[in-house]
């Protein structure tokens, strides 16, 4: 691959990185380790732990997510069930199982660190997403700055701004407090005020950081990457956040102070990793979904239910 991950970068991109949505040109597309058959290989060896197979349903109206398990199971026939329909594989820090992954993560925020005035990240993450035709992401939003790469397929993206009312701080608390990034209200009126875009493959999308968003996959089987990267500033806040939880949940406290600098935030940091450090931090984090089902490429669902959670 060329030495660059993007495309020629514009003076609008640069001007307005973390300011508004945008869509950027890249090559990762191109990647031999990003190909469908590189990946069908990486799947074969990823870790149980750090990767999440779901399977979607409706049941009595509601939405259902079940995780499942894809032990034993080929590759290619993972992929090839998944565009069947009705799944998604979410393989989580690839960056520590791919040395290419981990390069071409590397050359991607150098580049952009060398592009964007005052951007510097002191950590970032890589994900890959595999997801059936019609795939929907409800709206939600994430505490990381995070960027989102279309490898294949097309999908439409919808992008809200970081505040009221879509978005309010006590969501962006609860979240941090939980780990649950899907506690967003939504109402259809919001669409008035997204920027939406077509994604296709080649295409980057950024946003300001912690903006909500929600995803539609088009028809076709969709393999995308997630990239997450904080920052000193949202660490820093990240900080305020828990420490606001805390006192709202725990001692009844309503905070009205969000300040990242100061006497207020030195106190909220202090706080903040004294709860970390406490056997109560732990019992707050959502647990991990049971596995209900084994993927079986060779039946009509592409799965059987297991007898229990396990």
């Amino acid at each position: 691959m060329n030495q660059t991950v993007f495309q020629p970068w514009t003076a609008e991109d640069r001007a307005h990185w973390n300011e508004q949505p945008l869509r950027l040109q890249h090559r990762l597309h191109e990647h031999p380790a990003l190909q469908v058959a590189a990946l069908a290989r990486l799947i074969e060896r990823y870790p149980r732990q750090d990767y999440a197979l779901v399977h979607t349903s409706q049941q009595g109206g509601q939405r259902v997510w079940r995780e499942g398990d894809l032990t034993g199971v080929a590759g290619d026939k993972v992929i090839q069930t998944i565009q069947r329909g009705s799944m998604w594989l979410n393989l989580r820090g690839v960056h520590r199982y791919s040395p290419e992954c981990a390069q071409v993560l590397q050359l991607a925020y150098s580049e952009i660190s060398a592009q964007v005035n005052g951007f510097s990240a002191r950590s970032f993450t890589m994900g890959i997403l595999i997801s059936s035709p019609n795939a929907r992401v409800h709206y939600h939003c994430d505490l990381p700055g995070q960027l989102l790469w279309q490898i294949s397929g097309k999908k439409r993206v919808w992008v809200y701004p970081p505040q009221a009312p879509y978005l309010l701080p006590e969501w962006l608390e609860d979240i941090a407090y939980t780990g649950f990034e899907f506690s967003l209200v939504y109402d259809p009126t919001f669409d008035r005020a997204a920027t939406v875009f077509e994604l296709e493959p080649g295409q980057m999308l950024s946003w300001p950081v912690n903006s909500p968003h929600r995803v539609d996959n088009e028809d076709c089987m969709n393999i995308s990457i997630t990239s997450e990267h904080w920052t000193d500033d949202n660490r820093r806040a990240q900080r305020v956040r828990m420490a606001n939880a805390v006192l709202r949940h725990r001692l009844g406290w309503q905070p009205r102070q969000r300040a990242v600098t100061g006497p207020s935030f030195w106190v909220k940091s202090a706080l903040q990793a004294a709860w970390q450090r406490s056997p109560w931090a732990g019992q707050t984090q959502r647990a991990f979904r049971p596995v209900e089902f084994k993927l079986a490429p060779d039946t009509p669902e592409g799965f059987v239910n297991l007898a229990g959670p396990h």
